[in-house]
């Protein structure tokens, strides 16, 4: 088996769009198999610049159901198809993701029959298998991988999950949107990798200054998120040897030394700063 290649695809944090990283997700391949961690705006054309073919996609996985982490879900596999995916891929989620499909499927109805008519293409709706899952623990095994998951602390977005693949090189956990919480913890440890969101706190003003729900949106983003400072006390707890940071927040206007120092303030080992089509 050949080494496992972890990509960020999208490391901004938020819904709305931005100049420089893109929205959420991640690609794990091994062996020319892709798999894919959420699917924030983009998530298509990100593969296709870190070139990963679209046909190798097998399994994908939704942290939650916010829309920077699932906007793209249906559109990926469209896409996909479009460029020639014909074999089926299962996607995992929060409910309600078979739902959520078979909706994606119907407002998409016309563009899927036109292309078989027209393009020969298989249907489209037999090549995403949606499972629904609701509790910790395994979700997905093959020869490749296993992936399990954890229930993590995202109010008031329930429930809301943080995946671990263990591969025969290594392991790698994503955190998924979190407040520091002990199943997270537990999950990631003794991982190689863990791929964690990331919060300035000093921002926060500044963020909320330019919004009409400033009061609300700044409990929210205290209550569900992780800082620059707590990142680090989850890493060590959990005994992970590399903590890469994403999903930041603010996504540009805090220095990488910011980052980097509260993150190190509580964990020694390797600290990587994320960037949109980083490999690790």
């Amino acid at each position: 088996m050949s080494a496992s290649r972890l990509v960020l695809l999208g490391t901004g944090g938020g819904p709305t769009p931005k100049v420089t990283r893109s929205a959420p997700a991640f690609a794990v391949a091994v062996d020319g198999v892709t798999y894919i961690v959420d699917f924030g705006n983009g998530v298509a054309r990100q593969m296709a610049k870190a070139a990963l073919p679209f046909r190798s996609l097998r399994a994908v996985f939704i942290t939650h159901h916010h829309s920077d982490h699932n906007a793209d879900y249906g559109n990926l596999f469209l896409l996909l198809w479009a460029a020639g995916l014909a074999a089926p891929v299962d996607a995992y989620g929060p409910p309600p993701l078979a739902r959520m499909t078979e909706q994606y499927l119907a407002l998409n109805a016309y563009d899927i029959a036109t292309r078989i008519a027209d393009e020969g293409r298989p249907p489209l709706a037999p090549l995403i298998r949606a499972h629904d899952i609701a509790t910790a623990g395994e979700v997905y095994r093959d020869e490749r991988m296993r992936v399990s998951c954890a229930l993590v602390k995202h109010p008031p977005v329930v429930p809301a999950f943080a995946f671990r693949f263990d591969m025969a090189d290594r392991s790698i956990v994503f955190s998924g949107d979190t407040a520091p919480c002990d199943s997270l913890v537990k999950l990631a440890r003794g991982a190689d990798v863990l791929v964690h969101e990331v919060l300035y706190e000093p921002a926060l003003d500044e963020i909320c200054a330019r919004l009409d729900n400033a009061t609300r949106l700044r409990q929210h983003l205290l209550d569900s998120h992780t800082t620059h400072v707590q990142v680090g006390e989850v890493a060590r707890a959990a005994g992970v040897k590399c903590l890469v940071l994403s999903h930041f927040v603010p996504a540009d206007s805090v220095a990488d030394e910011v980052w980097r120092e509260g993150a190190a303030r509580n964990f020694d080992g390797e600290i990587v700063l994320g960037r949109d089509l980083m490999e690790l």
